[in-house]
């Protein structure tokens, strides 16, 4: 596909919101609550209308999480074939018509049409396809601080184990695997249909096994895509076994942003949420690359963070260990400090924990 300018396209697309489909909304929803501290928001649909959804909300964020009560519901089919998993990455902006004609003009496939929603906050929907089977939900809002819920839900007393005091803040980035050969055909659709940017490239090899990356960046910066490819000139890994499992396309891990990566990790495990280990050598030879100016040496190493620097500043991150049943999907807490990239300097150290994980997981089955 040629590529187009981004000048004609609208500048405003934001995250509005992520939507999972789960095979069991209330006990996701409850670990949403008490480990990860977001807050019962809302719901929406009953066993009648074929679907029951709870919002949760924690910072800037509003995570959806739908169960189908019926065979024919999109989301019956996407736990059957993937496990519990984003399905929709909802995109805010202020013209959906426009966005969606522009969006089929360049090349994207429609799902459906846009619609006018009344109520309380007038809102305006429409949807594309993504990658895989994820697709985009297109959002015209108010900017009405109330208005953070999906047409059709109904708000709830706040309840959660941090509303006052939002642990995580936002959505960093989503890290996206796609198979083989589809990593630039993937980065050209976001570019042309979207008005994404690339922004960052790079192939990664740990030992015999290898990978290709390229970041898409919506032009406002809200929207981060980390999409990555196996490279099949090395040895089959755990990007193989991600689409594998998972069964094609999809999101790996859904990044949180903090802005106290120390508290907020030793909160969350102290919530019982799992992290990877990171082995004692790379603490070990830290201070002869990066000095941390957040946190000490002894904290990060105690709690299995890495750190890594840039241009723009330092970064620290760390996965937790995936708890879903296919071993797919698993999240990322990240505190940046100026930094603008993702970790080059952590990517072998953050491979080979997640190769410990998929190595130990196989020889359990």
């Amino acid at each position: 596909m040629r590529a187009l300018p981004t000048a004609s396209y609208p500048a405003d697309l934001d995250l509005d919101y992520v939507e999972f489909y789960v095979a069991d909304v209330e006990a996701t929803a409850a670990a949403f609550q008490s480990r990860y501290g977001f807050t019962l928001a809302g719901c929406a649909g009953s066993a009648a209308a074929g679907f029951r959804s709870l919002a949760l909300t924690q910072g800037a964020m509003t995570l959806v999480l739908t169960e189908a009560t019926i065979d024919d519901h999109p989301a019956t089919a996407y736990v059957l074939a993937h496990g519990d998993g984003i399905a929709d990455i909802a995109l805010r902006t202020g013209d959906v018509t426009a966005a969606f004609t522009e969006a089929v003009r360049r090349g994207g496939r429609p799902i459906a049409e846009p619609a006018a929603h009344s109520g309380k906050f007038p809102t305006v929907t429409a949807t594309i396809g993504g990658f895989g089977d994820v697709v985009h939900t297109l959002v015209e809002r108010s900017a009405n601080a109330e208005d953070r819920l999906p047409v059709g839900f109904t708000p709830l007393a706040a309840t959660g184990t941090n509303a006052d005091a939002p642990l995580l803040a936002e959505v960093d980035h989503f890290a996206v695997c796609v198979p083989a050969d589809e990593l630039d055909l993937t980065i050209a659709y976001y570019r042309e249909v979207f008005g994404f940017e690339e922004t960052f490239t790079e192939r990664i090899a740990v030992g015999a096994q290898a990978m290709n990356s390229k970041v898409a960046q919506s032009v406002s910066r809200t929207i981060t895509f980390t999409v990555i490819e196996p490279d099949t000139s090395a040895d089959p890994g755990q990007i193989d076994a991600f689409l594998k499992r998972h069964g094609g396309a999809g999101v790996q891990h859904l990044a949180f942003s903090t802005e106290d990566a120390v508290h907020a990790v030793r909160t969350l495990a102290d919530r019982g949420v799992q992290f990877l280990s990171t082995p004692g050598a790379y603490y070990d030879a830290l201070a002869q690359r990066v000095a941390p100016k957040a946190h000490s040496i002894a904290q990060l190493r105690e709690l299995s963070l890495l750190i890594d620097e840039d241009h723009g500043g330092q970064l620290f991150q760390i996965f937790t260990r995936s708890t879903h049943e296919k071993k797919t999907l698993f999240y990322e807490v990240i505190e940046r400090i100026g930094a603008e990239t993702f970790g080059s300097s952590n990517i072998k150290a953050l491979y080979e924990a997640v190769e410990v994980e998929r190595l130990r997981s196989e020889d359990a089955s």
